[in-house]
């Protein structure tokens, strides 16, 4: 009975080392003594089983007072006994700026919430040697020296800068190519009319169609006081097209001869029975409406110089665009204009300093 009860205390105490010896922390440095500014690496091994969770220390910016840490390698895991044990390397490099004999503390690594730790290090640093017997070996500071120029440092920003007008007119060159258009355009540009002009001719058009004639009298006085709207808002300045046939005539009197409004009156007043009071005018009275109106542009048109230039019919211009393009476009070329020549004052700046 005794002889089992000491193999039982045996096989404990044995099994408890083996326990208390499966997780080893170890610390080593490849250098005892460095000079200052020198640099030496703390490896830290932790050898521990597979299924356990190690925890290695945390250093922020010095491991000790007078002791900076440099960096900090990335932890390189191995594994043994067939993958049942695992050997965690850390390595740190440190510096000293301090020239002292430098006690470093026990590393101490947490495995499962416990805590194990290395043997403690020693690091000495020296201070740097001077010869004060031969002074003349040291020197002072020397003067900042200018790299030697060179285009090929500058060959970079010129082609940055010269890259995107080329670009740009590349693709103008496409798109142009592409849709089977000249590079510059001839458009033909119609020379402005007069109001009166304009007018006239819209009568023409409504005179050609004779509309009326159809029965539709109603489209055809809309058509004629329409016209005659524009032609008033283009001669005397002020949107008779937003304005009633009252309101019309009411402004005209303060402006003109009423005599030449007087034929404009009757028309306004036949053409608000046909399209608010379904009025159906007689043959000769639409006659008369159109000669009206007619008679009043006459009588109220602008007179024409006789000695104005005439304008040309056609001029070499890059092709229309509307309000929007052309205010894109404008300030695509106020930033590359303001691009190229902050370009050309940056280089020229650098230059400048360089050969000053």
């Amino acid at each position: 009975m005794k002889r089992y009860l000491f193999l039982i205390t045996l096989l404990t105490a044995l099994t408890g080392r083996i326990i208390a010896q499966s997780v080893t922390v170890d610390a080593t440095i490849d250098s005892l003594q460095i000079l200052i500014g020198e640099q030496a690496k703390i490896k830290l091994q932790v050898s521990l089983d597979t299924d356990k969770r190690a925890i290695l220390p945390a250093y922020t910016d010095t491991l000790v007072r007078g002791v900076e840490i440099v960096d900090i390698a990335k932890p390189d895991t191995q594994m043994l006994n067939d993958g049942r044990r695992s050997l965690i390397t850390q390595e740190y490099t440190v510096t000293s700026f301090d020239s002292a004999l430098y006690y470093l503390p026990p590393m101490e690594v947490l495995v499962d919430n416990k805590a194990y730790r290395s043997k403690a290090l020693a690091l000495k640093v020296y201070s740097m040697p001077v010869d004060t017997l031969h002074p003349d070996q040291f020197f002072g500071p020397k003067p900042v020296m200018k790299a030697p120029f060179a285009w090929e440092d500058w060959y970079t920003s010129i082609c940055a800068v010269l890259f995107v007008p080329f670009l740009l007119l590349f693709i103008y060159l496409v798109k142009r190519i592409r849709d089977n258009k000249p590079i510059i355009r001839k458009v033909k540009v119609e020379p402005k009319l007069p109001p009166h002009q304009l007018a006239m001719q819209e009568i023409e058009r409504i005179k050609g169609e004779k509309v009326w004639q159809k029965g539709q009298s109603k489209e055809y006085y809309t058509e004629l006081t329409d016209a005659i709207r524009t032609y008033i808002k283009d001669r005397f300045g002020f949107n008779a097209l937003e304005m009633t046939s009252s309101e019309i005539i009411d402004k005209l009197l303060e402006m003109n001869d009423k005599n030449a409004i007087s034929d404009l009156r009757i028309l306004f007043q036949t053409a608000d029975l046909v399209k608010f009071a379904k009025h159906n005018p007689l043959m000769n009275e639409n006659d008369a409406n159109l000669i009206n109106a007619i008679d009043f542009i006459n009588e109220t048109k602008e007179k024409e110089d006789e000695n104005a230039k005439p304008q040309p019919t056609e001029i070499t211009i890059i092709e229309k665009r509307s309000l929007r393009t052309k205010i894109l476009l404008g300030a695509g070329i106020v930033a590359l204009t303001a691009a190229l020549a902050g370009s050309l004052i940056y280089i020229g700046l650098e230059l400048y300093n360089y050969f000053a």
